[in-house]
């Protein structure tokens, strides 16, 4: 009866969720033997699944790069959404419920269809796998899922974002994408992707196709000719995007924070116009005028959305009227590249806060996502005498050594100073791909990687009299977002948002 009453307690979602967990393989990313991985696998899953035709008849945008793929991609897919096509996006990584990676018209997908789907993939991937074809693993899985939601719904665009590299990666399978795109390249994945910019450009690349046309934007000189070689190999003609003239915008703001966005809402406008003109679309806009962009363009990039981009939450359980309230500023930057331009936000982001009280979260319209957990703030709370608390999470295969010293040099450049620091595990509420399941508060954790970390910042810190104290400790996810106990003040956190 214990054993029924338990199996009866799961619900189809959480056998989901159990299924999904069962593909996370236990190799570091740094296993040398990772690399390519049977890449060939990919199409005869595809051909199991009887996806090959369907995936031949999307229209699809593909994009690659180390920072900023995720932003283009949405708002390409917003600006594309308000020119009237239906859209399905396919992101990563989710922060809270993994139906965020699927979005259907900037909607995740509803929980009845993503049940459907994945079943319909899973079960017949289990009935014809075997040893020598084994079962994909996760994000394998996903993106096959992802062709099957996009194909059965009959999109009008496919918007992909390359989830890691781009040769290698899942979403690589497509032979004919419409038209690519390669956002800002750093060094990031460095122990899979090589350890030179010109290494790591020839991975993007590899979504490169024949005849295609790819953007890209400005590249360090090494990257830009790898990524030239590449297009020429490949009759690829490749053009350079500039930022997004503000101007453009007649008034509006871009969705996404940050001075950095109108790099990728550039790539965005450019990747938008090719696929409309290729796709046969001309008429559904003119982009020829200098003045400003389209009105659908412009209502796309200003309502984009993007949960754990220079986002701005208020802890919406503490009570809004008392002072010293919290106030999360999130970013998920994990390269010195893009520490840095995240510390640039947060230092201009917290002096407008003060002197503006006000918040940036705009929700879509009509969006029925995670987005709804986070509310506006509009207390009207000046927040001049706020305390900046880091929230630090830097996983092994990266080096603190070159993140942490490019976040306190351009957050002091502005005048702004961390008074503590709590640098925290990879350990939440959430040990699953979903936010059902609770892991145990009283286990053991290994902090060993965090006191290295501590040593790091302490030897930063020497001399320093602003620091008052540094923890390695647990940390729970709220709405999320890693956060700490008991502290109050305004953070800036760093979340390593992978899956």
């Amino acid at each position: 009866m214990d054993q029924g009453s338990q199996k009866a307690s799961v619900t189809p979602y959480e056998e989901v969720l159990d299924a999904l967990s069962s593909l996370i393989t236990k190799r570091s990313r740094a296993d040398p033997s990772i690399k390519g991985d049977r890449f060939d696998l990919l199409f005869d899953y595809i051909k199991i699944l009887d996806l090959e035709e369907p995936i031949s008849k999307l229209k699809i945008i593909h994009v690659a790069g180390t920072k900023g793929k995720g932003s283009t991609c949405t708002f390409t897919e917003a600006i594309l959404r308000n020119c009237g096509f239906h859209t399905g996006l396919f992101t990563s990584p989710h922060l809270i419920d993994i139906r965020e990676r699927f979005r259907l018209d900037g909607v995740d997908i509803c929980e009845e269809k993503f049940l459907a789907y994945f079943w319909w993939c899973y079960d017949r991937l289990k009935e014809n796998t075997n040893d020598d074809v084994p079962m994909p693993t996760f994000f394998r899985f996903i993106t096959l899922l992802a062709f099957k939601i996009f194909t059965a719904e009959q999109v009008d665009v496919a918007i992909l974002e390359v989830g890691l590299g781009g040769r290698f990666d899942s979403t690589n399978v497509v032979q004919a994408p419409i038209v690519c795109g390669i956002s800002s390249l750093g060094y990031d994945h460095m122990e899979i992707l090589g350890n030179t910019i010109g290494e790591i450009a020839g991975e993007k690349a590899g979504i490169f196709k024949h005849g295609v046309p790819a953007f890209t934007v400005s590249q360090p000189d090494e990257a830009m000719r790898v990524l030239e070689e590449k297009a020429s190999q490949l009759d690829v003609h490749l053009q350079v995007v500039p930022p997004l003239d503000a101007n453009l915008l007649n008034g509006t703001k871009l969705g996404l924070e940050g001075e950095h966005q109108y790099l990728n809402a550039g790539l965005a406008v450019v990747l938008c116009s090719t696929w409309l003109q290729r796709t046969g679309h001309l008429e559904v806009t003119n982009l020829q005028q200098n003045s400003s962009l389209p009105e659908q363009f412009i209502k796309g990039l200003s309502t984009a959305s993007l949960q754990g981009r220079a986002q701005i939450v208020p802890d919406r359980h503490i009570d809004i009227e008392r002072s010293g309230d919290l106030v999360f500023y999130l970013d998920g930057a994990h390269s010195p590249e893009s520490m840095e331009v995240c510390a640039r936000w947060f230092s201009l982001a917290i002096k407008e806060d003060s002197q503006q009280q006000t918040l940036n979260y705009q929700p879509q319209d009509d969006a029925r996502t995670s987005n709804e957990l986070i509310q506006r703030d509009s207390g009207g709370r000046s927040r001049k005498n706020s305390t900046q608390i880091l929230l630090f999470n830097c996983m092994s295969v990266r080096d603190p050594q070159l993140l942490l010293p490019r976040l306190l040099k351009t957050c002091a450049s502005h005048g702004v100073h961390f008074k503590k620091a709590l640098l925290v595990p990879n350990i939440s509420v959430y040990h699953k791909v979903g936010s059902h399941a609770l892991s145990s508060t009283d286990s053991q954790v290994d902090l060993s990687w965090q006191f290295t970390i501590q040593r790091v910042w302490e030897n930063l810190m020497q001399g320093n009299k602003g620091i008052d104290r540094i923890h390695c400790t647990y940390s729970y996810y709220i709405t999320g977002f890693i956060a700490p106990f008991f502290f109050k003040g305004s953070f800036l956190s760093f979340n390593e948002l992978i899956c």
